[in-house]
């Protein structure tokens, strides 16, 4: 609580900080969403007794990437066999 408390005074005796301060809890926040997104994704195994591979379990138009720029992964046809 009183780091907070100094970042309050210091934002009021200098308010250039002000954006400083935002942009850093915007940089944090997103650093943390994007954490969470990867401890819930499907390569990850928490569960290993009951579900040691689950990459195994994805669809063959799975999107992996967060952003895929030239991939239509609705059109991609399965290639491989079925383990």
């Amino acid at each position: 609580m009183k780091m907070f408390r100094t970042m309050y005074q210091q934002a009021r005796k200098h308010p250039g900080l002000i954006p400083q301060f935002l942009f850093m809890s915007a940089g944090v926040s997103g650093a943390f969403l994007y954490l969470i997104r990867l401890a819930r994704g499907p390569y990850v195994s928490w569960d290993k007794k009951n579900n040691p591979e689950p990459w195994n379990n994805l669809g063959p138009t799975y999107q992996y990437k967060l952003v895929a720029v030239t991939t239509d992964y609705e059109s991609l046809k399965k290639e491989g066999p079925d383990f």
